[in-house]
């Protein structure tokens, strides 16, 4: 895989939901991963069929059922949560008359989960801040409705339709981690799939297959509860939730030409892919508001919460938390304080931002893929496959993206006339593109500053009132901007992989693979109108100087990302008798990258020192082991274990060090130990306020949990 993770296709369409179980007839992982067909990474590719009718009529009624007697405590929740499914699903199969057949496949899952909350939290008497950690139910009802029919043209000509309906209505959304019950929401996502698929068989030596498939899903979000959000920095996220009542509608149209045609030692294959998608969105999205509180230097106050004072009279001054600074805010509105005195006191939030305009936005995009291949049979045991895809898209300006692909498989020692080689060396190359998603223009066109509004104001003195709209227009709250950088290109990465395969005594297999990823302009974002370097205060809201001339952020996306990645996979896996099989593998995973998609913003807007670090896909190992027993009586147990190490996480400040609104600027490292306000953590004292050349952290410099997973599954045929 790759920074995207992998790529999952349904009966060779990109689109689409994922079909249930019951209806699944085939799963291929990693299939010819350098073939020029596929547009996507690919060691990562999983491609799923489904089942065609039958000739019989079949059918099937299963009901799963589990709760919480099982799991593990979540360290993090004094009690385990809860949980509670109930699914029922169902398969009926048949013909129809003597040239066409159907499938129909119902699920429906009632899921009952609880999200743990973890975070710190004020007593509402005493304003005591305290770990607040619990589990909030959320509701989860699924619906999956999927029939297909199979219809016999003529004797070289095969038609199938699908059709599937899809509908996930999810309640209290949201809530678990740092965010509270009141930040919960409804989420409804039905969505509707027609797919038709026709295969012609031509002469003795080629196939044609013609896909088409329409996609449209819908989304829904409401929120619970009304009002402003409240962000209070690594404790807690509480008020309405952002959301507001959103929908969004998509349809996506794919039509898909391949034909194959087998002369001699030669597999030629080629095709056209074409999609087209239009999605209309409406997002009032922080139309209410929200105040961000952050720590920082204050005055020490002491028991009475008086300002403590050294020999001279003057207030000591402290490093403070912004669940702290958020209980001075609170504390002294109710006595009766000026905004000022509050903030001269330590509290007082640090930013507010807050929406506004038309929320309603449409937009469109095409893209384009063609492709030639041919698998050449050079000997009985050698094999070479060579391959061009070529790909573009609307929306950026780019028409550069030719992706080669190129793969050798030879067996030692096979060849014409002798046994089956027990062993296989397989080697290849490609290069592979990453698609401009339509979401990100409608986020720059959504906000060009035209059609919605960002207003950023750093220091809201009027918290807990939000302002009307109108009152923040002129200079005090200038307008945030996103836009599309006019150089942006596709991301792409260029892979290459050699594995060797072997037939081992007892039935068993063993396959080790390396694989190395080197990926070029990928996603990120940066803010090209932040202060210059040393123009910025923190304690004077706005101030600077700016490259633009006027203050106001302008976040821009574009293609200047790096990612390397180097992975060895070893899989075992050995068939003891018809009664006992096992698998098992592991993987060592190591990714650097500077960049982890467009929400990754440098920590310094105007120096890259210190962003390359570990990707978030960086987890070292992984181990999984299962298998299949059945010892008597048609019982079947299925065993997995998973493990796998903790992935990285950025260690930030939790403030705007550098005036772009952002809080991702990290820490340094202490140089001196006696400067105020240092914080002692296992990776040394840190420094939430460095001081110009001091060394920080690297991106994404902490290390997460390991986790492992222990799964029983119990079945019998009767």
């Amino acid at each position: 895989a790759g920074p995207n993770g992998g790529s999952i296709y349904i009966d060779g369409f990109s689109g689409g939901e994922l079909p249930p179980k019951e209806s699944i007839r085939e799963i291929r992982i990693n299939q010819n991963p350098f073939s020029p067909e596929y547009d996507r990474l690919g060691f990562g590719r999983i491609e799923i069929f489904t089942k065609p009718g039958t000739d019989k009529f079949r059918g099937s009624v299963g009901y799963n059922f589990a709760n919480d007697k099982w799991n593990s405590r979540n360290a993090y929740a004094a009690e385990k949560a809860p949980f509670h499914l109930n699914e029922l699903s169902g398969t009926l199969s048949g013909p129809i008359n003597q040239h066409a057949s159907f499938n129909l496949n119902l699920m429906r899952e009632m899921n009952d989960n609880g999200n743990v909350i973890n975070g710190v939290t004020l007593d509402p008497q005493t304003l005591t801040a305290a770990p607040s950690t619990g589990s909030f139910l959320s509701y989860l009802r699924r619906t999956a409705i999927t029939p297909r029919v199979d219809y016999q043209l003529s004797t070289n000509n095969t038609l199938t339709l699908r059709y599937s309906y899809n509908r996930d209505d999810v309640r209290n959304a949201g809530v678990g981690s740092l965010n509270l019950v009141s930040r919960g929401y409804r989420n409804d996502s039905p969505s509707h799939t027609i797919d038709v698929t026709e295969t012609a068989v031509i002469g003795a030596s080629i196939v044609n297959e013609t896909r088409f498939q329409y996609f449209r899903p819908t989304n829904t979000s409401q929120a619970n509860s009304a009002g402003y959000a409240i962000q209070v920095l690594g404790a807690f996220n509480g008020g309405g939730n952002p959301v507001g009542h959103s929908t969004d509608t998509e349809n996506s149209f794919e039509f898909q030409n391949y034909t194959s045609i087998f002369r001699g030692v030669h597999s030629w294959r080629f095709g056209v892919r074409l999609r087209d998608a239009s999605e209309t969105s409406v997002s009032p999205q922080n139309f209410g508001g929200t105040f961000t509180f952050s720590g920082g230097l204050a005055p020490q106050l002491d028991a009475n919460n008086k300002p403590v004072l050294d020999a001279f009279g003057q207030q000591l001054l402290g490093d403070i938390s912004s669940i702290e600074s958020y209980r001075r805010t609170l504390l002294f509105e109710q006595s009766g304080f000026s905004a000022a005195q509050i903030r001269q006191l330590g509290g007082g939030a640090t930013q507010f931002s807050i929406n506004a305009g038309n929320p309603l936005i449409s937009a469109g995009q095409f893209d384009l893929g063609v492709y030639v291949g041919d698998d050449w049979k050079v000997r009985p045991n050698l094999t070479l496959s060579l391959g061009l895809r070529y790909e573009t898209q609307t929306n950026i300006h780019d028409w550069r993206d030719f992706a080669p692909r190129i793969g050798v498989a030879w067996a030692p020692g096979g060849g014409s006339g002798k046994s089956r080689p027990k062993s296989v060396i397989r080697a290849g190359f490609g290069m592979f593109y990453d698609r401009f998603g339509l979401g990100n223009t409608l986020t720059a066109e959504r906000y060009n500053g035209i059609i919605q509004q960002q207003y950023i104001i750093a220091n809201p003195d009027f918290f807990p009132t939000v302002p009307a709209v109108a009152s923040l227009s002129g200079p005090v709250a200038p307008n945030t901007i996103q836009q599309i950088s006019s150089t942006l290109r596709a991301p792409y990465l260029m892979q290459s992989a050699v594995g060797f395969e072997r037939q081992l005594p007892l039935n068993t297999t063993i396959a080790i693979t390396y694989a190395n990823s080197h990926g070029l302009h990928l996603l990120r974002s940066e803010d090209i109108n932040a202060p210059l370097p040393g123009t910025y205060v923190q304690t004077i809201p706005g101030s600077g100087v700016f490259p633009l001339g006027r203050p106001g952020q302008v976040f821009l996306m574009e293609s200047a990302g790096l990612y390397n990645q180097n992975q060895l996979i070893v899989n075992v896996n050995t068939k003891v008798n018809q009664d006992l099989s096992l698998t098992g593998s592991y993987m060592y995973n190591r990714a650097m990258s500077n960049a982890d998609g467009l929400g990754t913003f440098p920590a310094n807007p105007y120096s890259m020192t210190g962003e390359y670090g570990p990707a978030a896909t960086d987890m070292r190992h992984r181990v999984s082991f299962g298998g299949t027993i059945t010892p008597k009586w048609g019982i079947r147990f299925n065993p997995m274990l998973t493990a796998n190490s903790g992935p990285p996480f950025d260690i930030t400040a939790g403030r705007d060090l550098y005036g772009d609104s952002l809080f991702n600027g990290r820490p340094g490292i202490a140089a001196d130990s006696s400067k105020p306000g240092l914080i002692a953590t296992q990776y040394g004292l840190l420094d939430p306020n460095p001081t110009p050349g001091e060394r920080l952290l690297s991106r994404n410099f902490g290390r997460g949990p390991g986790q492992i997973m222990i799964n029983m599954r119990v079945g019998m045929g009767l």
